[in-house]
């Protein structure tokens, strides 16, 4: 980015960013992120639990998404129990709460445009 005439980035946690979007994306890019901390935004669940809500995610990817997000802090995960089967769960970090108001506008524009571009339907 240029600013006041200069090349500028931002540098993160030993990595450059050539913009605040640049940022962002690196957070919550890629197809299943922000599904991920839009149905954490109500509360803690359970990894089965998220992949009832997402059933077009396969388990692999799931956990690896949540490993990237609890990675970058916007999520934590807690287990508990010593012997299997554990019951562990996931949860917004306040970092990661911080995201919410921005995927909240992300996704009520992905609404209007489902609504003016295409329709609702049910699904199996």
């Amino acid at each position: 980015m240029i600013l006041e005439g200069k090349h500028k980035a931002y540098k993160v946690d030993d990595r450059v960013y050539h913009c605040g979007t640049d940022i962002t994306m690196s957070y919550i890019g890629g197809k299943w992120k922000c599904v991920v901390l839009w149905y954490l935004r109500n509360g803690t669940l359970r990894f089965s639990e998220l992949k009832r809500l997402i059933p077009d995610i396969t388990e692999k990817m799931l956990s690896i998404q949540l490993k990237s997000l609890t990675d970058d802090g916007l999520i934590e995960r807690q287990s508990f129990g010593t012997k299997a089967p554990f019951r562990v769960q996931y949860q917004l970090t306040k970092f990661g709460a911080s995201l919410i108001p921005v995927i909240e506008v992300i996704t009520n524009w992905g609404i209007e445009l489902g609504n003016t571009k295409g329709k609702l339907i049910d699904v199996k």
